[in-house]
This record gives C-alpha cells, sequence and structure tokens, in this order.
C-alpha cells in the first residue's frame, strides 16, 4: 500500500526511506496516544509546500495497518465561498477578499464536524477548488466512527500576537493597504478567539517547520506550478506578482508561528529545501 501510494502522489522511490524513518514511528506513536483516548485529534502544522497533505494521506494508510481508522480535515476546505469573503471585504476590510488567514475561514462547520467525530456521528468534508478560488460542490460523505482524525492546515494551533507586535507592518502589502493596522488587528482578534476555541479541542499538535519564510514563497511556487498542470485554464491560478502579493497575506502569522510555535509543539520535524523532513 505504501508503494502504491508513493506511485500514486508522484513522489521518487526512494521516499520509502522518509516512510521508515519518520512516518512510521510518527504512526506508532499516534497510535499510541489513540489507545488511551479515541477518538484522537491530531493538529498537522506547516506553511505552504512543508507535506501537510502528503503526510496525511501516509498516516491515513499507516494507521490503517495499526487497526485504526483515520480520516484527514484540511482548513483549506473550510474556507469562505469567494461570494462570503466579497462581502466581508466589502463590509469590514478589503483584504478579507483574499482566502488564508483566521477569519476566512467557515469556523462553524470545523466545530460541527469535530463534534460528530467525537460523538461517532456521520458527517461530511467539504471541498475548496483553489484553481478557481471556491468552494466546490463536492463533499465527502464519511460515516462513523472515526478512530483519528488529521485536522491540517497552514495555521494550525496558531497563537495570537501580543498587541504591540501589529504596529509595525511587516511588509508591502501590510503598510499600502492595512496603514492603520485594521485587517492584521482583526486577524489577531479572531485567532485569539473562535479559533483559539477550535485549536483547544487538538490532542497531539504536530508542526512541519520549514527555515524562513523565504522557503514558504519557493514552496508556494512548486504548489502553483502543480496546480497550473492540474488545470491550465483554472481562473485562480496566479503569476509571480499575484503570487507574491497572495503570499503576503500569510508572513505576519507565518513568522510569527516560526518563532514560537516549536518550543509548544508536541512532536516538530524540521523541513529541508528539498521538503523532506531532515
Amino acid at each position: 500500500m505504501i508503494e502504491e501510494l508513493i506511485a500514486k502522489e508522484r513522489l521518487p522511490e526512494d521516499y520509502t526511506q522518509i516512510v521508515e524513518q519518520h512516518w512510521k514511528p510518527l504512526a506508532t506513536r499516534i497510535a499510541r496516544e489513540a489507545t488511551s483516548r479515541k477518538p484522537l485529534i491530531v493538529g498537522v502544522n506547516g506553511a505552504q509546500g512543508t507535506g501537510k497533505t502528503t503526510l496525511c494521506r501516509f498516516l491515513e494508510v499507516l494507521l490503517k495497518q495499526r487497526g485504526l481508522r483515520a480520516v484527514t480535515l484540511s482548513l483549506d476546505d473550510l474556507y469562505l465561498t469567494q461570494g462570503e469573503r466579497l462581502q466581508l471585504a466589502a463590509e469590514v476590510h478589503p483584504l478579507f477578499e483574499t482566502r488564508g488567514v483566521p477569519g476566512t475561514h467557515t469556523v462553524a462547520t470545523a466545530f460541527s464536524i469535530i463534534e460528530d467525530v467525537l460523538a461517532g456521528r456521520t458527517f461530511e468534508i467539504p471541498r475548496f477548488d483553489k484553481s478557481c478560488d471556491d468552494r466546490s460542490n463536492e463533499v465527502t460523505r464519511i460515516s462513523g466512527p472515526v478512530d483519528v482524525l488529521l485536522f491540517e492546515g497552514w495555521c494550525i494551533g496558531a497563537t495570537p500576537q501580543e498587541p504591540d507586535a501589529l504596529a509595525t507592518p511587516v511588509n508591502e502589502l501590510e503598510a499600502e493597504e492595512d496603514p492603520e493596522g485594521i485587517w492584521r488587528a482583526l486577524v489577531n482578534h479572531w485567532l485569539g478567539a473562535d479559533y483559539k476555541r477550535l485549536f483547544g479541542l487538538i490532542d497531539l499538535l504536530i508542526m512541519l517547520k520549514v527555515d524562513n519564510f523565504e522557503a514558504v514563497l519557493a514552496n508556494r511556487r512548486r504548489q502553483e506550478q502543480k496546480l497550473a498542470d492540474l488545470n491550465p485554464i483554472g481562473p485562480g491560478l496566479m503569476d509571480e506578482e499575484a503570487l507574491v502579493r497572495f503570499i503576503s497575506h500569510y508572513e505576519r502569522l507565518t513568522r510569527h508561528m516560526l518563532e514560537e510555535m516549536p518550543d509548544r509543539a508536541d512532536i516538530l520535524f524540521e523541513i529541508g529545501p528539498d521538503q523532506r523532513p531532515r
């Protein structure tokens, strides 16, 4: 099953070494945790391109081999629709048109799914189509019970910054399009409110940590190329200028997580430039 997944994900054959050295021991650790508390909610944090989705696909297979049923919930699939974000942008702040930061997800849906998981009920996972920047009509129906929920996303488990840290813009986007700091203050507020309660449901937090924010931009370029390969005429595809502007929305919180999360994550993997754990 592992070899089939490596082929399906178009990974090099030597990726079996990564599975043996890193993902199998991780699956064993998760399985051990799940023996005392099921269902187990596992948070998987990592900036764009760190391999969160790939890791979760391998964990689903590896946990199945250990007699556990694992299902993945991606924070990306919980984005507000394009129409909802346009309304938020018009009524609150223009920068909320762009998906990504706290405030652009339907947190209520995440709560509902996790409640269903904890209760052993059937639930539906929505899907977001990044190539057209909108929620898909497709949903995935999962019949309970589930032993392990893998909750993955770029800001999973993030904490708000101190208010004083918001004063100085971190990039051109904040300086020119949020000069009064309204957008970043609201992002920080929501992170300390609804998102804090949501992330408080996580039993085990895993962080896939890159060296710096510059690595995030390089990884996001690779992701964009993959999207283009899948759907060359997708209206949500970005050129270099649009990509840099897009990733700037993530910069503040990404830098904050890279600084403070490693000390409190339950499990930490350092991710190298080759997108593999060291």
